[in-house]
Parts: structure tokens; sequence; C-alpha cells
């Protein structure tokens, strides 16, 4: 949902860094790696030291390298295969780090079993979102659907975090996480239903 609306706003906000970047003859792929690596240090070196807010403004600002390698790599007409593929793999590492940085909060300093178990979960079923979704494009299929795509998720994560970090009780992570957890379930089973659909239609059962 966010990735369609939020798209042409955030595109037109970043094309001048873009074009600078490019000007200063900085590529995409290192725009990609920068970013990657910023939001990794932002969630694994201060999210379990019990650092939200910090954590959270350092992710956020990185995250939007994801949208400004984009841009070059179009404004330049670079896009490629290879960027592609590095920008969707490098994702999954940040959000990995994002979700692994809270579990270690949580069974640490944190001491909540129940968030960090739901941080878990969020991790683990945000990557079987993305596999669904790879897996089915390598099969020639789609499975463009589902309530809780990776902009959604993260925009929400991080919200939720960094409001708990200015001195929101801590539950509401902790129900944020369970509504992640449960719309990644959700979507999950969007995407293979969607998948089985467009199998059947080509294959027909026996």
């Amino acid at each position: 949902m966010l990735n369609r609306f939020a798209r042409a706003l955030f595109t037109r906000l970043l094309t001048p860094v873009a074009r600078l970047l490019l000007r200063l003859g900085v590529s995409p792929d290192v725009v990609t790696l920068v970013g990657t690596l910023g939001v990794a240090v932002g969630a694994l070196a201060l999210y379990p030291g019990g650092h939200l807010l910090a954590g959270t403004l350092v992710i956020v600002a990185f995250v939007f390298a994801d949208t400004v390698d984009g841009i070059m790599a179009r404004t330049s007409g670079r896009s490629s295969s290879w960027g592609a593929y590095l920008d969707s793999t490098l994702d999954r590492v940040g959000d990995a780090a994002v979700f692994g940085g809270l579990v270690l909060w949580f069974t640490g300093g944190g001491d909540d079993r129940l968030a960090a178990v739901l941080a878990l979960a969020c991790l683990t079923l945000g990557s079987i979102v993305s596999y669904a979704k790879a897996r089915a494009e390598g099969l020639g299929m789609t499975a463009n659907v589902g309530i809780a795509e990776r902009a959604d998720r993260l925009v929400a994560v991080l919200a939720a975090t960094g409001l708990v970090g200015l001195g929101l009780p801590e539950v509401v992570l902790t129900i944020v996480l369970a509504a992640l957890a449960l719309a990644s379930l959700i979507t999950v089973v969007q995407r293979i239903l969607e998948v089985r659909r467009q199998a059947f239609a080509v294959e027909p059962r026996a």
C-alpha cells in the first residue's frame, strides 16, 4: 500500500539528491551498499543497548538510500538485472537487522520474552513473504498480493520503535509486532493461494 502511494512523493523529493550523487560519480550500487550498512549498524549496534530512538533515526536516514539508488539507476540508464538483484537481496539483510536488533533487545535489557518471540516471528514471516513472491516469479507467475508489503512492515515497526524510544509504553511495540506477525502470516497465505490459482489455471489437476 505504502509502495503505491508514497513512491511518487519520495521520488520527487529525492530526485535532486540522486542527480547530485550521479554528478559526483557515485554508483547506484554504492548507495545500495552504504544504505544497507547504515541500517544494519543502526539496528544491531543501537537497538540491543536500548537506544530505540537513536537507532530508529539512524535507520530511517539510511532507508531512503533504497529509493535514491533506484532513482539514480533510472536517471542514468543503468537499470539492470544485477542492480535489481542486489537491491532486493540487501533489502532482506536490512529487514533482518531491524527485527534481529529488536530480538536482541527484548532478550537482553528489554527483558520481554513475548515481544522477542513476536519480533522473531516478524523476521521469519517477512522473509517468507519475500520468498513467496520471488519463487513465484522464478516459476513465471506473480504474487503481488497481500496486506503487508515490505514498506508497510518497515514503516510500522520503525514508527512504533521510535515512539517507544520517546517514552511510550513498550506494550505499544509489542502490539505492533503482534499485528505485523499476523499480517505477514496472512500475506504468506494470500500469496500461496494466488500462485495456486495461477498454477491450476495453466496445469489443471488430474
